[in-house]
């Protein structure tokens, strides 16, 4: 059996060659790429190197004309939200990109207590969240993974006003098998974790000390995570920290790796790049900063090359930037978001922040901007309580049948918010956008999403097929 701390699936040599034998476009290849890539049976890395090669404006808005066709198909119209809620920023680490790094002085630590927590918590309840990602730096005060556990609980068990976070997703450090298993035992939904680098020479340089400087425990993590339990994993990194088709390319291997051993891919990518952050200057000037027109053929090719994985764009982009992207391939994004511990809390405090947000709208004026572009906003967790995770998740996703669950479930989160959160204006608007997605249902899910909605209007929350 192979081993569980060591990346053997990674050849870098075999990723830079693919990269160096498609350095520019093959509009006859690129074609036949992008035809297959509508068929939603994914992409192999050679197929996904001939596309990130593109750069005429014509072969671009013919990938993206597809990578609109595939998200529709799989996805429909709903877009996921969820709000990120960091904890602490302790860190044991040396990442010379991170604000949280050990040795950065101009950073307020913070690790909040489960009181400051459960507060943190009813905010976000407040304004309407029902999905979270718990955060930390890579240290833990006192009972190390115990406070991560206590955390995950204190989120669980608070309700305000009738209503409660219904998952929590993580993104931490990487643990043993044993510790996953407790996560798991905790009823986390999501593990997430982004590699930032799958560049090994990038990957030291840019990692001096503590835990992290260690590539292959970080990137066999998910190996571990499998064998504990946890399906549902999401992957990422950091784009700036070098060329961005290498990192796409080594995502991609590592994807693969997942679905050979294990029979099913991650669950979710996040693709950030690299913002400004306190006390970095490698985050204020990236060594190999991804261009705009780049990143969208990214989030388009990634589209094809994974269609059943959801796509998720953080705030650190600007509002206009994730209008684009939403169109290509994003279906999750983040609302409201602080980078902070206790960023909802004390809203004026950023000076412990990781990152620099670009996008600084509220959760009601994404949701209003969402609704007014003819997507339909998404709380919705059912997949998750249902048991419809890992590859029974895949089984649906890979033939796009499962927006055939996720949309009546779209449709009555939707509407929870409507009547519980939003203004008279913003519930008029959603709800003449829900009316427009029941026109474009087939008969029967139809009949399924208006009997949950009329669940919802009759006072009844949290349900879900």
């Amino acid at each position: 059996m192979q081993a569980d701390t060591e990346a053997i699936w990674l050849d870098a040599q075999a990723v830079e060659a693919c990269v160096a034998s498609h350095r520019t476009e093959d509009p006859a290849l690129i074609r036949e790429i992008i035809a297959k890539g509508k068929e939603l049976h994914g992409l192999t890395l050679e197929d996904v190197a001939a596309l990130l090669a593109i750069s005429s404006e014509e072969l671009r808005e013919e990938l993206f004309e597809a990578a609109r066709k595939v998200k529709e198909d799989i996805y429909g119209k709903r877009i996921v939200l969820f709000a990120p809620l960091y904890f602490s920023n302790l860190c044991s680490n040396e990442c010379l990109y991170c604000a949280f790094r050990k040795s950065n002085r101009e950073v307020t630590r913070k690790a909040l207590n489960m009181e400051e927590i459960a507060a943190e918590t009813r905010i976000l309840l407040r304004q309407g969240h029902k999905r979270l990602l718990l955060v930390a730096g890579e240290a833990y005060p006192g009972s190390g993974i115990q406070y991560v556990l206590d955390a995950i609980d204190t989120v669980y068990s608070v309700h305000e006003n009738g209503s409660n976070i219904r998952r929590v997703n993580v993104n931490l450090a990487p643990l043993s098998v044993e510790d996953y298993r407790l996560l798991k035992e905790h009823n986390i939904g999501t593990f997430q974790l982004f590699q930032e680098t799958y560049h090994r020479p990038t990957y030291a340089s840019m990692h001096l000390s503590g835990p992290k400087k260690d590539f292959d425990w970080r990137a066999s993590c998910f190996d571990r995570a499998m064998l504990a339990g946890i399906d549902d994993v999401g992957m990422g990194l950091l784009y700036g920290l070098y060329d961005w088709k290498f990192e796409t390319l080594a995502m991609m291997a590592h994807i693969h790796h997942l679905e050979e051993r294990f029979g099913v891919g991650c669950h979710t990518i996040s693709v950030p790049r690299i913002e400004p952050a306190v006390g970095s200057d490698v985050a204020s000037t990236p060594p190999h900063a991804l261009a705009d027109n780049d990143f969208l053929v990214l989030i388009a090719t990634l589209r094809l090359a994974v269609p059943y994985t959801g796509i998720i764009l953080s705030t650190r982009e600007n509002a206009a930037t994730r209008s684009k992207a939403l169109e290509l391939g994003v279906s999750q994004i983040s609302a409201g978001s602080r980078t902070n511990p206790g960023g909802y809390t004390d809203d004026e405090r950023f000076e412990a922040a990781q990152f620099q947000l670009g996008d600084h709208r509220s959760l009601a004026e994404v949701i209003a901007d969402l609704g007014s572009h003819g997507y339909i906003p998404s709380f919705c967790t059912g997949c998750y309580r249902l048991g419809r995770t890992g590859k029974d998740f895949m089984d649906l996703a890979k033939p796009g049948l499962i927006k055939r669950k996720c949309g009546p479930n779209a449709l009555s989160t939707f509407e929870e918010y409507l009547l519980d959160y939003a203004t008279p204006e913003a519930r008029r608007a959603g709800e003449q956008a829900i009316e427009a997605e029941l026109g474009r249902m087939d008969d029967k899910v139809r009949a399924i999403s208006e009997r949950l909605l009329a669940k919802v209007r009759d006072g009844q929350r949290d349900v879900y097929c």
